[in-house]
């Protein structure tokens, strides 16, 4: 499920965000206050709703491959701390 406002977007796809992330876009929260599932936060902009749909339609958007790992792991990392 994807929310998003005029402020921020909120996404519980971890590949999304660490995609998000590797792309520099701005992580402000990771709302753990469901027990199973945590929500990840970035500043909205049309750069960042550009990147979205990008990766659900599958047009083509590189990312380094090295910075996508690193998101993930830095993802995780928070996510369990």
């Amino acid at each position: 499920m994807n929310e998003s406002n005029s402020r921020y977007y909120r996404t519980k796809n971890l590949n999304l965000a660490s995609f998000l992330l590797a792309k520099t876009q701005q992580l402000v929260n990771i709302d753990k206050s469901n027990p199973k599932r945590a929500d990840f936060v970035f500043v909205n902009s049309p750069e960042l709703m550009d990147l979205v749909e990008s990766f659900h339609y599958g047009k083509e958007c590189l990312v380094d491959a090295r910075k996508f790992a690193l998101a993930i792991k830095e993802l995780k990392q928070k996510i369990y701390d």
